[in-house]
C-alpha cells in the first residue's frame, strides 16, 4: 500500500490566515524549523496509478498541484477514483466543492455523515447541479462489517466508530452519534498488513487501543500538546477534549498510550498550528522524538 500525506495540519493549516501564534509568526518570519502545512488529508493506492482520497480539505487544489502523481495524463481525467469521508467537519469536506468538475465522485461515508452533507452542510445536494450528477454514495457501516473499493481489490476497509464530536453546525454537536466520527482500518488481504487512520480522537476507548496495537502504521490525531492549549493561547474557551481531541501530553494523554504499543509505526496527523511540536527546536518536539513518535508532513510518503 502506498500512502501519501497531502495535508498534515488541523483546520486552518499553518500558517492560519488570522493567527499570530509562535508557529505561524515563526513560519512567516522564515524560521527554518517550522514547515508550511495544509489541512488534513491522505490518499492511498494499490498500484500507484489509481488513488483513494481520505477527506477533501479546503486546500485540496494546492495539495493536488503539489502531487504530480495525481496530475491528469489525458485531456480530462482524475487519478482520484474514490473519496472516503471520516466525518463531516468543514476542514475535511469543503474541498469537495473544488472537485466539482470531476463529478460524479464515488463517495464512501457513514449514513450520519451522508445526512449532514445533505442537510446541515449540504455539499452533496449542491453538487447535483453539476454535470454528472454530483456523487455516487456508498454507505459505510459502523458495525465492524468490512467493505471493498474496486480500485484496490486486494484490500479491505473497516470503519471504527470514535467518540469525538459532531461539527459545530450540526444539531448533534456535543451529543454525537456512533457514525459521526470514524477511524478507518485498511488491510492487505494477502499480507495482513494494516493501516489505522484516525485524524480525530476524543476518547481512548479500549477497543480503539486494541486496534492500534495490531496496526503496522498508525496515523493518529496529534491536534494539541496540552488539553488547555487553546485556552492558554487565548484562542478559545474550550478544552481539546471538548472539541473532540485527546491531548498528547499529561496523564491520560495520547503519548502515554502510544508508549504501550510495540508493533505500529506511530505517526501524528491533524496537528493544530498552536502545537509546539511543529517547531523542531522546541523541548516538546524533542520529547516526542524520544518517544519514537513521528510527525507527518505534507508530501510524506509511507509504504506498507
Amino acid at each position: 500500500m502506498k500512502i501519501k500525506i497531502l495535508g498534515s495540519s488541523a483546520g486552518g493549516g499553518l500558517p492560519q490566515f488570522n493567527c499570530n501564534c509562535d508557529n505561524c509568526k515563526g513560519y512567516r518570519a522564515g524560521k527554518p524549523s517550522i514547515r508550511r502545512r495544509t489541512q488534513s488529508s491522505i490518499t492511498i493506492s494499490e498500484d500507484g496509478e489509481n488513488w483513494v482520497l481520505f477527506n477533501t480539505s479546503p486546500d485540496i487544489l494546492e495539495q493536488i498541484h503539489n502531487s504530480p502523481f495525481l496530475h491528469p495524463q489525458q485531456r480530462r481525467e482524475t487519478k482520484i477514483k474514490a473519496i472516503v469521508f471520516i466525518d463531516a467537519q468543514i476542514d475535511h469536506t469543503t474541498g469537495l466543492l473544488m472537485l466539482r468538475e470531476g463529478c460524479p465522485h464515488e463517495v464512501y461515508c457513514t449514513k450520519e455523515v451522508h445526512e449532514e452533507l445533505n442537510t446541515s452542510f449540504p455539499l452533496f445536494t449542491m453538487l447535483t447541479h453539476w454535470d454528472g450528477g454530483g456523487t455516487h454514495y456508498h454507505e459505510v457501516a459502523t458495525d465492524g462489517t468490512s467493505f471493498e473499493i474496486p480500485v484496490m481489490p486486494n484490500y479491505s476497509f473497516k470503519a471504527v466508530p470514535l467518540i469525538s464530536n459532531a461539527p459545530p453546525y450540526s444539531k448533534y454537536r456535543d451529543k454525537p452519534r456512533a457514525g459521526d466520527n470514524i477511524g478507518m482500518v485498511v488491510i492487505n488481504k494477502q499480507t495482513g498488513k494494516r493501516l489505522f487512520y484516525l485524524p480525530g480522537l476524543g476518547v481512548l476507548q479500549q477497543a480503539i487501543i486494541d486496534e492500534m496495537r495490531i496496526a503496522d502504521v498508525l496515523l493518529v490525531d496529534g491536534t494539541l500538546w496540552t488539553n488547555d492549549e487553546m485556552i492558554q493561547n487565548g484562542f478559545s474557551s474550550k478544552l481539546g477534549t471538548d472539541m473532540g481531541h485527546v491531548p498528547l501530553s499529561g496523564e491520560g494523554g495520547l503519548i502515554e498510550t502510544l508508549d504501550t504499543l510495540e508493533k505500529p509505526r506511530k505517526i501524528l496527523i491533524h496537528i493544530n498550528n498552536t502545537n509546539p511540536i511543529l517547531d523542531e527546536t522546541t523541548q516538546e518536539y524533542r520529547e516526542l522524538i524520544r518517544h519514537n513518535i513521528e510527525i507527518s508532513y505534507d508530501g510524506m510518503h509511507i509504504e506498507i
